[in-house]
């Protein structure tokens, strides 16, 4: 499970990789924004991103995958709830952990996965 353990307190973090509406400067940003973020990274190339208009789906592509960039914040367990609740998990998204790539090292964070794929154009950045 991505998480990490600060001190001998009970401060625990969890790492979520955003790639959609949830990045800095995007419509629902302000659901982490109170978080931390931690850097821009990208997945290894096993996903797509599907346009759906006003947001993205990622779907697995283990075939022909790409690795779609966007960003890991540092996110109070808390906080999933609502995140869950956004991305209406588990009717739409799956929230899971996989490992992201980073400047020089492999993460493992959360994300959210769309268990259907949707038919329409694809790409490995949003917006497309």
């Amino acid at each position: 499970m991505p998480e990490k353990l600060e001190s001998a307190a009970v401060m625990i973090s969890t790492l979520l990789f955003v790639y959609g509406t949830l990045k800095r400067g995007q419509t629902n940003h302000r659901l982490i924004r109170n978080q931390k973020f931690v850097r821009k990274a990208g997945t290894l190339p096993k996903y797509r991103l599907y346009d759906l208009g006003p947001y993205p789906a990622l779907v697995r592509d283990l075939e022909n995958g790409l690795s779609v960039r966007g960003e890991i914040w540092d996110v109070a367990p808390d906080a999933f709830g609502e995140l869950d609740k956004l991305e209406d998990v588990p009717a739409q998204y799956v929230r899971e952990p996989i490992e992201v790539l980073g400047i020089d090292d492999v993460v493992e964070a959360y994300i959210y996965v769309r268990t259907i794929s949707p038919d329409t154009r694809s790409g490995c950045e949003w917006p497309l």
